[in-house]
């Protein structure tokens, strides 16, 4: 096992990043490098603008580090611990700002999309290449967003029309007889635009653990969108995506379906009234074969309407929503479904180099009660391109459908358990410049009634309660870098996570993280480089298993050799190593093993595009 040291990495980013520095210093400050975001304030801000800590990854970002899964392009982002039971499509969980791995909203263009039985995102099952662009919101955000947004939210918009029209089609092959086809074509008519998109992947998979047999991977995506706009402003469309496959594991083998809806429609009642209704369904259903057969499904329909009315340089936004979840398994639930009514309101008042934003929801949900949640954060503009920014917020992580009504023979869910609470405070400074810029956050969360899983002594029964009180505090800094062909983007996370009643660090999170690309840009060509690392952790709760660091260096090349053709090369963990985030239990012996990440891996990859 290659035992990573994260300090020497850090140093190294360091020292590249301080020269890049001071040739930016000397730029003239005309303009900033700010993309726009819509996550972190229920409406269009750029990222200086927000008063949140988000990092954005573009559809060039996408494009050039062809992830060949959607974790790939979150690993070691700031605030960011992803964790896997090996590679190509197997169980993820992602830690955000040292939350649960249920405690990280995923959102789909508004749609939420996680298991209403185990709570946690389908992380492996989205197909990046349907992404267009990803949003990382770190920071509590349940006042704007419900429950379990702890950690923060993570959003990823699919796909959308570039150009009048639009086509597309690539194959793709490589290590463990991984094969890859993707088309699509889109196009947009005066106020109308669609897009309709597919791709299939297969892969026969790597060994999980040593001396193991590979376990495979299938996938097929689809996208369907269409949107037509106004001429009074605000629009309509809807949106269809799909994910679906089998992936197989230690000791079986899981069919998936993923699938999102959603119907907006979008309106300007007047110059200070804008208002909009989304109506989103999302399933996640899971059949699994082999030792232990089970039946998962959730089914969550929900209905938004936001409101936002405006005074000047002042924004207030009103709003309501409700949710209902459905499951249905194999095992025996005392309740099947449970509906969630909220009510919530966000103030952005602007006065002059200074922001305040305010945002207060109430939730009522039919099996935990009432949660009243809230967020002050202040910015201020020191100069043209220095700011700083304090926020204080609360947040809530709901109990799952397993952790209240789940029977088996020898667990009970408990209805009487309470939600997760949360408080966040943080403190953030950044510098932004016409071509680079950096951020620097410290924060700290205090978790109230931790949900954890108790096993009676005598019979041995589990049930779950609320028990643990956990403090996680850390720093995060980032910075970028564009000019001249270059784009660099670097990003170091410092985490102190512990379980306040043992004195333990929280299992599975990573206590230091590293991430650096590297991308040069010529006229026809492009070579870039990867190098993404993390720093020890625990795999259990009581800190007996402790799983060492690693490192990873990818490299990447493109080459567009002809009008409307190009070609791609990527060598993913160039280095080898054979490293783990997480632990797993032989079915016979109950021994613990390593889930291992894949080697060295490499895809090739030829696209034909169009457009007009």
């Amino acid at each position: 096992m290659y035992h990573f040291q994260l300090p020497a990495v850090i140093a190294g980013v360091s020292l590249l990043a301080l020269p890049l520095a001071v040739a930016a210093q000397s730029s003239d400050k005309t303009e900033q490098l700010d993309p726009i975001v819509v996550t972190a304030t229920l409406g269009p801000k750029t990222v200086g603008e927000s008063l949140s800590s988000v990092t954005v990854i573009d559809q060039a970002d996408i494009e050039r580090q062809k992830p060949a899964e959607f974790r790939d392009l979150l690993r070691g982002q700031p605030g960011v611990n992803v964790v896997s039971d090996g590679s190509y499509g197997k169980t993820t969980s992602l830690f955000l700002r040292g939350a649960g791995s249920s405690g990280t909203v995923l959102l789909l263009d508004g749609i939420r999309l996680r298991s209403g039985t185990a709570g946690i995102p389908p992380w492996q099952f989205l197909p990046p290449e349907l992404m267009g662009q990803v949003e990382l919101v770190r920071g509590a955000k349940s006042s704007l967003y419900g429950a379990d947004a702890v950690g923060g939210v993570i959003q990823a918009f699919t796909l959308e029309p570039q150009a009048e029209r639009q086509g597309w089609a690539e194959v793709a092959g490589g290590s463990h007889q991984t094969r890859e086809t993707s088309a699509g074509v889109a196009g947009r008519a005066g106020q109308s635009s669609f897009l309709a998109s597919g791709n299939y992947s297969d892969t026969d998979g790597t060994n999980l653990r040593a001396g193991g047999e590979d376990k495979g991977f299938r996938n097929a995506g689809g996208l369907a969108k269409i949107s037509h706009r106004f001429e009074q402003g605000g629009g309509a469309g809807l949106t269809v995506f799909q994910s679906e496959g089998n992936t197989e594991f230690e000791g079986g083998d899981t069919d998936y379906m993923i699938r999102a809806a959603g119907l907006y429609v979008e309106a300007v009642a007047s110059d200070y009234w804008r208002t909009r209704i989304q109506f989103s369904e999302a399933r996640d259903e899971q059949e699994t074969f082999g030792s232990f057969p089970s039946i998962y499904n959730t089914l969550s329909r929900s209905a938004r309407w936001d409101n936002t009315l405006t005074a000047g340089v002042h924004e207030l936004v009103l709003g309501s929503e409700v949710m209902v979840d459905e499951v249905e398994g194999s095992d025996d639930f005392t309740e099947n479904s449970r509906t969630n009514a909220a009510v919530f309101g966000q103030g952005r008042l602007n006065f002059g180099a200074s922001d305040l934003m305010l945002s207060l929801r109430l939730d009522d949900n039919e099996a935990y009660g009432k949660e009243e949640t809230g967020g002050i954060a202040f910015g201020h503009q020191f100069d043209r391109s220095h700011r700083m920014r304090v926020s204080y917020a609360t947040s809530f992580r709901a109990p799952t459908f397993n952790d209240l009504y789940l029977t088996t023979p020898f667990y009970s869910g408990n209805p009487d358990l309470n939600a997760e609470q949360g408080q966040m405070v943080e403190l953030g400074f950044s510098g932004r410049y016409t071509q680079w810029f950096w951020d620097v956050a410290l924060y700290q969360n205090d978790v109230d009634d931790l949900i954890t899983y108790v096993v009676d002594p005598v019979t041995f029964d589990g049930t779950m309660e609320n028990v643990e009180i956990a403090r996680i505090r850390g720093v995060e800094v980032s910075s970028g870098f564009e000019t001249g062909g270059w784009d660099i983007a670097a990003a170091l996370t410092y985490a102190d996570t512990e379980n306040r009643d043992t004195g333990t660090r929280l299992p599975r999170r990573a206590d230091k993280s590293a991430r650096l690309d590297v991308d040069r840009l010529f006229s026809r060509w492009s070579v870039g480089a990867s190098l993404i690392a993390e720093g020890n952790r625990y795999n259990d709760a009581a800190n007996n298993s402790l799983l060492p660091g690693y490192g990873t260096v990818d490299l990447r090349a493109a080459w567009n050799f002809l009008p409307g053709w190009s070609a791609s090369l990527k060598v993913d963990n160039v280095l080898d190593r054979r490293y783990t985030t997480s632990l797993g239990n032989d079915s016979v012996t109950f021994e613990p093993f390593d889930y291992l990440a894949a080697g060295r891996t490499y895809m090739a990859s030829v696209r034909y595009d169009f457009s007009r």
